[in-house]
This record gives C-alpha cells, structure tokens and sequence, in this order.
C-alpha cells in the first residue's frame, strides 16, 4: 500500500538504499520529477511533500503549467527533458533551468543566441546516442568532443552528459558508457535512469534521475 499512499517516500528510500550500496551519499543524486502529460494538481502533493526538481519534455506544456505553480514555490528547478527544436530555444531558456537534450550545433548556436539575448542561459546536459539509435535524439560518441568543445565556446554552461539507453535491453552498460564519456570529457554530472532502472543507473554513477511513471502513475492518471 505504502507505493500507492506515497510513492515519493517509496522512490527516496530507494535511491537512498541505492546510494548506500555503492556508497555513495543520497545527496549526490538529484530526483527528478517528469511531470509531463500530469496537470498541476497532481504535481501540487509532490511540492508540498519537498520535490523542487521537475521534468517536462515539451516547451508549450512547461508555459502552461510552471509559471503559476512557480508563484507558490519559487525555488522549483524546472528541466527539460525532451528534445528540443532549435527554433523554441529562447522559449525554452526562459522557463527552464535545466536542459537534458542537447544533441548538435544547430541547437548550440541558437541557445548561445538566446543567451546573448535573454543574459541568461539554462545548464545543458549533452545527450549521447550511446545505442546508436537513428530514431532517438543524441550526439553519437564519435562527435561528443568536437559538440562539446563548441558548447564551452559559446559560453554554454554544461552540467554533464545524458542518455536514453535502447528499450528492452540491460542498461547497465549503456549507463556505464556513459559514466566513461563523462570521465573522459571532464564533466561531472550524468542524467541517466528512468522509473524502471534509476537504481541500476545509481549503482553506476548517476547525478541526476528522471522518474515519471514510478511518481505519478501512467501518462495522463493521476491515482
């Protein structure tokens, strides 16, 4: 009962318990609530129980929901963690503090210019097409140096690296892929794990979990 009566308890004990096996401290790993598709009185009892950090993936929902909800709780952290067009880049750097997808120079050049435009520009997560998969957003590992190197030039601050690993395969090694990137690349965060895996993604370093389902149910219910 207790995952229904508070799932947010349930999904803090277990990143607490995840840190603790890999020892590692709870406060090296950030929840992030993806409330997307989810209205705002089902993100209201998370607020109200602490949960600062919020996901969504679409720029026109986080206008819609966030600027109200930010009124009562202004230390909210707002990411974003769907992917991101490069002609909604000075939208998105006006609302969001944290962008988890960007993928290539296009959305580089129009954050640095949204940036020059606004004073102000969100953290970035690059995202790393670590399953080399065509239909999924990311930077394949091959241009990982050069997009990052272009992003520190524009004067885009970089929080670390993410990814989505395949569907229906162990993740583990994607996430531990992605833990070597960062090493590698000299950055410190990684935006890695989901409902169904942040505890492995835990185990392998994650900073930062993106958990939807196991905090609010499916898309769109709100029991």
């Amino acid at each position: 009962m207790e995952k229904a009566d508070n799932p947010i308890k349930l999904v803090r004990e277990k990143i607490a318990d995840s840190c603790k096996r890999a020892r590692r401290k709870p406060g090296e790993v950030t929840l992030i609530a993806v409330s997307k598709t989810h209205p705002a009185e089902a993100i209201t009892p998370l607020l109200e129980q602490g949960q600062r950090h919020f996901g969504e993936n679409r720029v026109q929902e986080a206008q819609d929901k966030w600027p109200v909800l930010k009124e009562s709780y202004p230390d909210t952290v707002l990411h974003l963690v769907g992917q991101l067009q490069s002609n909604k880049a000075e939208e998105a750097a006006e609302i969001f503090d944290v962008i988890h997808s960007l993928d290539r120079p296009s959305l580089v050049k129009a954050l640095a210019k949204a940036k020059d435009k606004l004073g102000r520009c969100p953290e970035c997560f690059i995202q790393v097409d670590v399953g080399e998969e065509d239909q999924k957003g990311g930077c394949a590992i091959a241009d990982l140096p050069d997009l990052i190197a272009q992003a520190r030039s524009a004067g885009i601050p970089l929080a670390g690296l993410m990814c989505i690993p395949p569907a229906e395969i162990e993740p583990a090694p994607f996430f531990a892929l992605l833990d070597k990137l960062a090493r590698d690349n000299g950055l410190e965060g990684r935006s890695m794990g989901m409902s169904g895996d942040y505890e492995t993604a835990i185990m392998l370093g994650a900073t930062h979990v993106r958990v939807g389902t196991a905090l609010f149910g499916q898309r769109g219910t709100h029991a």
